[in-house]
């Protein structure tokens, strides 16, 4: 290809000096630019933030992300790298997490967070490992942990919780 003194043609297999590249060599992406209302066409190694690199036998192309907040995508339905302030989760882009998620700040994706189970029953009022000789006492009630999360960092919610209880027996029998 002859590219001329035009550099909008480095890469094109033809072109033309109002738009560009028309056709781009082999390997090559072929990218429709846009400015105002002015539009050429360029021969690109790799595809712009925003779009992705589309292969077919005719030619190869650059497709938009058609994910909302995206920056860039492995394909039309599958966003990479979100734009900054968003979490990038099963490729979408959100605000937040959702339920069961967590997010890593460092590199701003949503990983599977703690999962714990269901609590169990309040547990005898006692005080000091006693059940009676007080008026007041605490009870306390645990869960489990179901799934750890996928990172150490995660904290889990809590997994034991007490409340102050009235005992049973304010006297203990035989006065002990």
């Amino acid at each position: 290809a002859s590219y001329g003194p035009n550099p909008i043609c480095k890469g094109c297999l033809s072109c033309s000096k109002d738009n560009g590249c028309i056709r781009c060599q082999h390997k090559l992406f072929f990218f429709l630019r846009r400015e105002g209302m002015r539009q050429y066409g360029e021969c690109l190694h790799s595809c712009p933030s925003g779009y992705y690199g589309l292969r077919t036998p005719d030619m190869n192309r650059c497709s938009r992300c058609r994910i909302e907040n995206c920056d860039s995508c492995f394909s039309r339905d599958f966003c990479t790298k979100c734009k900054t302030g968003f979490y990038s989760h099963r490729g979408r882009c959100f605000r937040g997490c959702p339920p069961g998620f967590a997010a890593l700040e460092e590199i701003m994706e949503c990983v599977e967070g703690c999962e714990v189970g269901q609590w169990s029953e309040w547990g005898t009022c006692s005080r000091n490992n006693k059940t009676c000789g007080f008026k007041w006492g605490l009870e306390t009630r645990t869960r489990q942990i179901v799934k750890k999360p996928a990172k150490d960092t995660i904290q889990c919610p809590t997994i034991a919780e007490s409340r102050r209880c009235k005992m049973a027996m304010r006297h203990c029998p035989g006065g002990k």
